[in-house]
């Protein structure tokens, strides 16, 4: 409880349930502060790990302990996982245990995530050995023990999580079908062009895709798993549930904080008791419920400012996500909108037998809206654009094509660090900056593990460890580390 001999600017006890990317970072960003006291508690069994890499668990391209996140918890920092609170008492300023232990609280975090949708489909009322959903480090090792000596298997879900389920198994060699409800993949974030092009690359990768499908049925036996789709059924070794996930809100709404899909915050965190904050996936922040790490990330940095007294005033101002599908072979970043209005200049470009898509809703003179799917070199220029609401260069088959025709005006190059702005944000996940990465590299990091200790760029979902490798071997060939 807090002491009353000594002014406070910051809660003496904060408690943190959940142990997840959310909570986990919550926790570092706190340790820096010597009186503040941490408590985080974790359901899972074992230390906070990088969920969005559990795909490359899944392909073998990483094991277990490559994801675990290795930010040490500094001063006053206690974890403590394998235990579920079970009631909140707002007026007392405690939660409650599984075992029945009681802890105190100054201020309370809710970090609880999200749980994956089991659909109502007939068959999936009782767990099988060879049905998994894909959310959890548990549910990716079932996966992967129902996968060993299988050769055929069974997504159902085509959106983000459910292609990268699908990419991985495909990537240990398995014969993988993808069933969608919907006639597009990735409805959230594609258009239905862009969705075509990524069916036939899936296709090259040992994905096939059924879109439009409905479930009606499961049934699992020692053999395997048959889904039944309205008019046929499909057969494999297993089945992998990607069918969405629901903030968990449970403990919230028991509690009588206010809850709609998520767990109602303003822009300081808050929710309706001043005393608890909310951030990740649980969290509600206007109209939109987390799911990406970004936003997750930038709510734990604002929250331990305020918490600590670092900047009391500190405020959340989410920025529009960037979604980037982590699939060994395919590149692909959506951001935006894809509704076109009048207003908008909408250009487009596929080429499908190369797998690329490319589609720039333009209003203004700035990104509204874009798809980039396939080998194109101005991918990072476009999220650069969209980011920053840069104005888009007037050669607009420029950044369609990777490249300038006719002689017009080419997009500025990315290819060489030399020639990146310092502004350009390099890690969208820790908003790490290329000025950060060289500012970093003067201050006497000489290696791409001690530029990512202090930085924290690529451990997100590392889809910037290929230019965040090329700026550090750039300033290790450069005679002047004062280049930028």
């Amino acid at each position: 409880m807090p002491r009353a001999d000594r002014p406070r600017t910051s809660p003496d006890h904060v408690v943190i349930i959940g142990y997840g990317m959310a909570g986990a970072r919550l926790a570092t960003e706190l340790s820096a502060a010597p009186d503040v006291e941490v408590t985080v508690l974790g359901a899972e069994p074992h230390r906070a790990y990088n969920r969005i890499l559990l795909s490359s668990v899944l392909a073998g391209k990483h094991a277990e302990g490559d994801i675990t996140l290795t930010e040490a918890a500094g001063h006053g920092v206690k974890t403590r996982t394998g235990v579920t609170v079970t009631a909140i008492d707002r007026a007392a300023r405690t939660v409650t245990l599984d075992g029945g232990e009681q802890l105190g609280y100054d201020h309370l975090v809710l970090a609880t995530g999200s749980q994956a949708i089991v659909p109502p489909i007939p068959g999936l009322e009782s767990p099988h050995p060879r049905v998994a959903a894909f959310r959890t480090l548990e549910d990716c090792r079932r996966i992967l023990e129902a996968a060993d000596g299988a050769r055929t298997a069974l997504v159902l879900g085509g959106g983000l999580l459910g292609l990268e389920a699908a990419r991985g198994l495909a990537g240990r060699g398995l014969a993988v079908e993808v069933v969608h409800g919907v006639g597009h993949l990735m409805e959230r974030q594609l258009d239905p062009g862009a969705s075509a092009v990524l069916v036939r690359t899936l296709a090259e990768h040992g994905v096939a895709v059924h879109l439009a499908s409905a479930a009606i049925g499961v049934s699992a036996d020692a053999d395997g798993v048959t889904l039944r789709l309205d008019g046929r059924n499909l057969r494999a070794d297993l089945l992998v549930l990607s069918c969405g996930v629901r903030a968990d809100t449970a403990l919230a709404r028991a509690a009588g904080l206010r809850v709609e899909r998520g767990i109602v915050i303003d822009e300081t965190l808050r929710t309706s008791d001043p005393r608890i904050s909310a951030i990740g996936d649980c969290a509600q922040f206007g109209e939109v419920v987390g799911g990406l790490v970004a936003p997750a990330w930038e709510q734990a940095k604002v929250l331990a400012a305020r918490l600590t007294g670092a900047e009391p005033a500190a405020v959340y101002e989410p920025s529009a996500p960037v979604t980037r599908l982590k699939a060994s072979g395919i590149d692909l970043a959506a951001m935006g909108t894809l509704q076109a209005d009048p207003s908008c200049e909408d250009v487009s470009f596929a080429d499908p037998a190369r797998g690329t898509y490319a589609r720039l809703l333009i209003r203004g003179d700035r990104l509204a809206g874009a798809v980039m799917l396939g080998d194109n070199p101005n991918v990072g220029q476009v999220i650069q654009l969209f980011d920053r609401k840069g104005v888009v260069p007037r050669d607009r088959r420029a950044l369609l094509l990777g490249r300038a025709l006719g002689g017009a005006e080419a997009p500025v190059a990315t290819t060489s660090p030399a020639l990146m702005p310092d502004q350009a944000t390099v890690c969208q996940c820790n908003t790490v900056t290329k000025g950060a990465l060289v500012r970093c590299w003067r201050a006497g990091a000489r290696t791409v593990d001690e530029v990512v200790a202090r930085t924290r760029a690529t451990t997100g979902c590392g889809s910037c460890k290929d230019a965040v490798d090329g700026i550090v071997g750039w300033l290790s060939s450069s005679d002047s580390v004062g280049v930028s």
